[in-house]
């Protein structure tokens, strides 16, 4: 992408969840969403919104909200699971900023309590694949990023399903490893068995005819 300046910081009034967006107190602390604000040149401006808005056709809307500047130092634990943020107080001005949300209304997003359990959330995402590849690398690449932006660990929402996504992973690999232990001790031996029977075979005597 196009961008000749990145700059990390947060919104307010919203909340990352991969199900939907809902409105919070703008003053707790749960409403901010940390990131990264983008400065796309005029020349990129179009292909940029263009690409953006094929990425993110499937439910989510272009809105317009103020972007809060972080570049303090924060001194913190690398994959903290607590709410502790930067002080907002440390920022600079805010600026307008392009977002893009999902909100509740559009009928892509999910309304049963029971589908935006954490754990269903992660079993979709552990299965899931799009046109721009599985949704679990999607997942830990945003982990990544965020831990990227100075403050060491990503949100405890992200870092609640990397933890449930990798933990799939560790039953799926666990499941390949007793199929593949159970393939040695049922195909291998028939295998062998087949073989040995073969080589009786060729030993046999063969009558030759005048």
């Amino acid at each position: 992408m196009a961008l000749d300046q990145r700059i990390p910081g947060y919104i307010k009034g919203y909340v990352r969840r991969f199900w939907q967006h809902q409105d919070v107190e703008p003053n707790s602390n749960e409403s901010l969403v940390w990131g990264a604000a983008y400065h796309i040149p005029a020349s990129h401006a179009e292909e940029v919104n263009a690409y953006l808005d094929h990425r993110e056709i499937n439910g989510y809307s272009v809105h317009y909200t103020p972007f809060h500047p972080y570049a303090a130092p924060i001194d913190t634990t690398p994959h903290s699971t607590t709410s502790q943020n930067p002080n907002p107080a440390d920022s600079s001005s805010p600026f307008l900023c392009m977002v893009y949300i999902g909100l509740p209304t559009n009928s892509q997003f999910l309304r049963n309590p029971a589908d935006r359990a954490p754990s269903s959330v992660a079993n979709v995402i552990f299965k899931s694949r799009g046109q721009s590849g599985e949704n679990k690398e999607y997942l830990y690449l945003l982990e990544k990023a965020l831990e990227g932006i100075g403050f060491g660990y990503a949100d405890a929402h992200v870092i609640d399903l990397v933890r449930r996504v990798r933990a799939l992973e560790g039953v799926q690999e666990g499941r390949k490893s007793q199929s593949e232990i159970a393939v040695e001790k049922t195909v291998i031996p028939e295998a062998e068995y087949r073989e040995d029977e073969a080589l009786e075979e060729v030993d046999e005597p063969v009558e030759q005819k005048a």
